[in-house]
């Protein structure tokens, strides 16, 4: 991955409501969520629904596949992969790891 690569991944993932929607499709599984079940969770208008899935679709962070009528979203698990590989290729490489580098429990909120 270039930094290029994980910078916009990064920025996609910078606005609330496009992490909203990635950490839903996260929690999915493999089997994604159709558009309107990820609709129904946030409450949401449908073009503004639309303009933020064209951004995570535009860096690879998520995919569609339309299945008969309905459009099947899902989390790119190797991109996401990636993405956090890269952040923590060299970590500590010129030093050790601090104690508060432990990781920290997720919210759920």
């Amino acid at each position: 991955m270039t930094l290029e690569q994980a910078a916009s991944r990064l920025e996609a993932l910078g606005n609330p409501t496009r992490l909203n929607i990635y950490r839903i499709l996260v929690r999915a599984g493999a089997e994604g969520l159709p558009v309107g079940a990820v609709q129904e969770q946030l409450a949401i208008p449908g073009s503004t629904l639309s303009h933020h899935f064209k951004r995570l679709l535009e860096t690879g962070l998520v995919t569609q596949e339309r299945q008969a009528t309905t459009l099947v979203c899902r989390a790119n698990y190797e991109v996401m992969s990636g993405l956090l590989g890269f952040l923590a290729h060299e970590c500590c490489s010129e030093g050790s790891l601090p104690a508060a580098a432990a990781p920290a429990p997720v919210s759920r909120a």
